[in-house]
């Protein structure tokens, strides 16, 4: 609700206050500008290998698979500001310190699940007496099993939150030759790096512990995209971002710290993104230009 709000007034604004240039050349790529977008995503990732750490066992599913979660879509989740942050979305807020070159923050809100059904190979060990509904008991060195969600599953799909910020480039791919063009088509490239805020739910030896939290590791990342933009406050975005995450410790029981679980994998991330542009500073001098 509040981004919502925020989002609101950051439009008004620059069809308010920031019009006061009149005449006077808005870029969106040049020094000055800031914007501020709001989107949805859809994600893959590649196989990994899923260590989980707790009292009497430390194993490993090797060649893991997961997917994304999407909320099924409806008005109400996608478009009721009360439930908008429940799909997988992105926000983030930038600005452009030069021509062409913009530093943001924001976060992808990212679901990673565990598939039911997974064949993967177990390696490690569980004490006996640990485990009584599947019985894993002894040393494992690659024995094959099937996960099932009664069982044994993990996922993260209350988040997987990538907390970055992003270097971007910014390229003019087409800009109307009149100042007052109503469309224009920009292109970025970018590299980020951040956090990983996890919201786990986990389930092994008849425990099923929902919503632990835990700053689990770290992520780094490319992304480029193309930004359509429309009479020169507000566009449209897609963008293709790729990279890997370093999930270090996530925890997987919210009362005990030594239970844990850790992965690297790589994704791949899909976004459609509206947003607002607006200007702190116009391109050339004027006269009655207010004062920051």
């Amino acid at each position: 609700m509040k981004i919502s709000i925020l989002l609101l007034i950051l439009v008004s604004l620059s069809f308010g206050s920031f019009s006061q240039y009149g005449g006077k050349k808005k870029e969106s790529t040049e020094k000055g500008t800031m914007f501020l977008y709001w989107g949805y995503n859809r994600t893959h990732y590649t196989k990994s290998n899923l260590r989980f750490v707790g009292p009497g066992y430390d194993f490993t599913l090797n060649g893991a698979k997961a997917v994304d979660k999407p909320e099924p879509f409806s008005f109400d989740s996608y478009f009721n500001p009360t439930n908008i942050t429940i799909p997988q979305f992105n926000v983030r807020f930038g600005y452009y310190y030069k021509k062409g070159w913009a530093v943001s923050v924001g976060y992808d809100h990212l679901k990673y699940y565990l598939k039911n059904g997974n064949q993967v190979n177990l390696t490690g060990h569980v004490d006996p007496g640990v485990d009584t509904v599947t019985n894993f008991s002894g040393t494992y060195t690659g024995q094959p099993i099937v996960t099932d969600f009664n069982t044994l599953h993990y996922e993260n799909t209350n988040g997987m939150n990538y907390i970055r910020v992003e270097l971007m480039r910014s390229f003019d791919i087409y800009k109307p030759r009149k100042t007052k063009g109503n469309f224009g088509i920009t292109g970025n490239l970018g590299l980020s790096t951040g956090t990983i805020l996890s919201v786990n739910d986990f389930n092994f030896a008849g425990q099923f512990d929902r919503v632990t939290y835990s700053i689990s590791g770290y992520g780094i990342s490319a992304h480029t995209g193309l930004r359509f933009e429309f009479f020169k406050h507000l566009f449209l975005q897609t963008d293709f971002n790729t990279g890997f995450i370093h999930q270090l410790k996530v925890r997987t029981r919210p009362d005990d710290a030594s239970s844990y679980a850790r992965q690297t994998l790589g994704y791949i991330e899909y976004n459609a993104v509206i947003g607002a542009l607006f200007y702190i500073k116009p391109k050339k001098k004027c006269d009655d230009c207010p004062s920051w």
